[in-house]
């Protein structure tokens, strides 16, 4: 059987993808630092047929993704999805927001992909790496996190020329704002429930997970 590792799949997208990618006979690999939300997402593939196992991981700690990488061989297919973002203008952030930017959406993105990339060498496997528009072009309120966004948007381009010659396809992933977890906490988006839905999204991502190097969902 294929297997599918999301990361920050106890909530929203990585949730969602984690039910679709279980639909398509995937087994997931549940990555995340929350026990209890990843065990929720591991009933509701459970509860709809499919199979799932949890791995709580810090994806910003090197030494973490590296035990990580020990405890699993096979992976078909790696979906970078674990992201946080602060909005507010430059001046108003604070440094851990800042940090925690870089630490989660770049470092994590980078560490979680150079320990899995000889799996998915070896399974001919491919990665998809969710961006969000915010790699796209810079936005009021949103100049740090756009710029996180920017060097995920640069490392995946990176990669899809690096590994050109490889049997592994690297595919970034664009989107706006979603109804999910991620704005609780913030004011910046006042009625998070006029946003799409992420299983909305998930269902679009998969329709276009073909090796493309560009997914566009709206």
């Amino acid at each position: 059987m294929k297997t599918a590792l999301i990361t920050g799949a106890g909530s929203g997208l990585g949730q969602a993808l984690a039910l679709e990618y279980a639909n398509q006979d995937y087994t997931i690999y549940l990555v995340g630092r929350n026990e209890e939300k990843l065990n929720t997402s591991k009933d509701l593939i459970e509860q709809s047929g499919g199979q799932a196992k949890i791995f709580t991981c810090d994806i910003t700690d090197w030494d973490a993704v590296s035990n990580l990488a020990k405890q699993i061989d096979q992976v078909d297919l790696l979906i970078n999805n674990a992201g946080i973002g602060y909005f507010n203008t430059l001046e108003d952030l604070e440094k851990h927001e800042i940090d925690t930017m870089v630490n989660v959406n770049v470092n994590g993105m980078i560490y979680v992909t150079k320990h899995f990339l000889n799996n998915l060498r070896s399974s001919n496997g491919r990665m998809l790496n969710i961006i969000s528009t915010a790699g796209l072009k810079g936005k009021v309120q949103e100049s740090a996190y756009c710029a996180s966004k920017f060097a995920q948007r640069g490392f995946t381009e990176s990669l899809q020329k690096e590994l050109a010659e490889e049997n592994v396809e690297v595919s970034a992933v664009y989107m706006g704002g979603m109804n999910t977890p991620f704005w609780e906490g913030s004011d910046f988006v006042k009625d998070p429930s006029f946003l799409p839905s992420p299983q909305d999204y998930a269902k679009q991502i998969v329709a276009q997970d073909d090796g493309r190097h560009e997914i566009h969902v709206k």
